[in-house]
């Protein structure tokens, strides 16, 4: 079975695996994978960093000096650090946020999670969605983690996605296969 990655898909896998390994073998990885999470949210929030790693007319010079600044005030260990650095030096940074999202998935997935995207009708409480996890976890096995979201057009029940598996036990589902029946006969 051949796969199409793109080039910078498998550089940024290649890039997060590295990572990863450093980070174990330092008894690193939940402090790593925080400050990740800190600088992607950062990222994602801040246009001008955004706007600053992905300009590639930035000196090497300029980069160090700025995510050096960054790493001092976020108190990012020195594994992350020089990692920052090494991706500034191969001129790899603009690939920080895939690296990092590749990154956290391969700790999602070595601590045995599966990601799934849970849609309901009406807006489910913590204590609901934990429920949820847990019976999916007694069948397979495995920890879920829950792209959650709620559509008031389902008008009731749920839709759960694994991949491509799909369940869906919503009102609006059941209508349509009422429809189909009904258009059928």
């Amino acid at each position: 079975m051949s796969t199409n990655k793109s080039f910078s898909t498998e550089t940024s896998e290649r890039y997060s695996r590295a990572l990863y390994e450093v980070s174990k073998e330092s008894n690193e990885i939940e402090k790593v994978e925080t400050d990740i999470k800190s600088f992607l949210s950062l990222f994602n929030s801040s246009l001008d960093l955004r706007n600053f790693i992905k300009d590639p007319s930035q000196s090497v010079n300029q980069q160090n000096q700025v995510i050096k600044l960054l790493v001092n005030k976020l108190g990012f260990d020195k594994n992350l650090r020089n990692f920052f650095l090494l991706l500034i030096e191969k001129r790899r940074i603009f690939f920080v946020k895939k690296i990092f999202e590749s990154f956290l998935k391969l700790c999602s997935k070595k601590r045995g999670e599966i990601k799934a995207s849970l849609i309901s009708s009406k807006e489910l409480s913590q204590t609901e969605l934990e429920n949820i996890s847990k019976e999916l976890s007694k069948s397979t096995g495995s920890t879920f983690k829950f792209d959650y979201k709620v559509d008031e057009d389902l008008i009731g029940g749920l839709k759960l996605q694994l991949g491509s598996f799909m369940i869906d036990t919503s009102i609006k589902n059941k209508l349509k296969k009422y429809e189909q029946a009904m258009l059928n006969n």
